[in-house]
C-alpha cells in the first residue's frame, strides 16, 4: 500500500513537467512504394542496372586517280633534204584508293546510382566498374540521362535508352600492352612515314 502511494505521489510531481509527445507520420510522400509495387529507381541514391548492348561499324573508302600529259613536237629540215622529227612526251599518271573499316561491339551489365532527378523526373546516373583477371584489369565508366517510362520491372535499362551516354571501356595488362605498336612504328607514324 505505501508503494502504491508513493508511485501515485510521484506521477501526480512528475506529469506537470512531462512534455507532449507528437506522433510523426510514418508515411512519406516523395519516398513511398506500395509493397506489392516494383523496385525501380526513382530517388538519388537508388541503384539502376544498365544493360550495355553496343555495336558500331564504320566504314570510309576513297578512291583517287589523275592523269597528265604534256607533249611537244617539232620539226628541223636540213639543206640535205631530210626530215627529222624529235618529239617529247611527259606525262604522269596516278591512282590511289583507300579503305578503312572499323566494328566494335560492348555487352556488359553494370549497376549504376542515381546521382540527379531532373524536375521532369528524368535519372541522371553514374558507374563503374573494374574487373581483373589475371594481370588484366578491365573498367568500365557509364554515365547519362534516363526516363522512368524505360526502365523496365527488373530495375534495367538498355543502353540505347540512355540520353547524353558516355560509355568508357578502358584495358590495362599484359595482353594489352602487346597489342599497342612499338616505339619505332610510333615514331614513324607520328613523322607521317608509316
Amino acid at each position: 500500500m505505501r508503494k502504491a502511494r508513493f508511485l501515485l505521489a510521484l506521477t501526480l510531481v512528475l506529469l506537470p513537467l512531462a512534455r507532449v509527445a507528437h506522433a510523426d507520420d510514418l508515411y512519406r510522400r516523395d519516398s513511398y512504394q506500395g509493397l506489392i509495387s516494383d523496385r525501380r529507381a526513382t530517388h538519388v541514391g537508388d541503384i539502376l542496372t544498365i544493360l550495355v548492348y553496343e555495336n558500331s561499324t564504320a566504314s570510309s573508302s576513297a578512291d583517287t586517280s589523275t592523269n597528265t600529259s604534256t607533249g611537244l613536237q617539232g620539226s628541223v629540215t636540213t639543206m640535205a633534204d631530210t626530215r627529222h622529227a624529235p618529239q617529247l612526251q611527259l606525262g604522269d599518271s596516278y591512282g590511289g584508293r583507300g579503305q578503312v573499316q572499323r566494328q566494335g561491339r560492348l555487352l556488359a551489365q553494370l549497376s549504376t546510382t542515381v546521382v540527379k532527378v531532373w524536375p521532369n523526373g528524368d535519372l541522371g546516373i553514374s558507374g563503374e566498374q573494374t574487373i581483373n583477371v589475371n594481370g588484366e584489369r578491365t573498367r568500365i565508366r557509364l554515365g547519362g540521362r534516363v526516363r522512368q517510362a524505360d526502365i523496365s520491372t527488373a530495375n534495367t535499362v538498355l543502353s540505347n535508352r540512355l540520353a547524353d551516354a558516355t560509355i568508357d571501356y578502358v584495358g590495362d595488362g599484359f595482353v594489352t600492352d602487346r597489342t599497342k605498336p612499338g616505339l619505332i612504328p610510333r615514331i614513324l607514324g607520328w613523322l607521317g612515314l608509316w
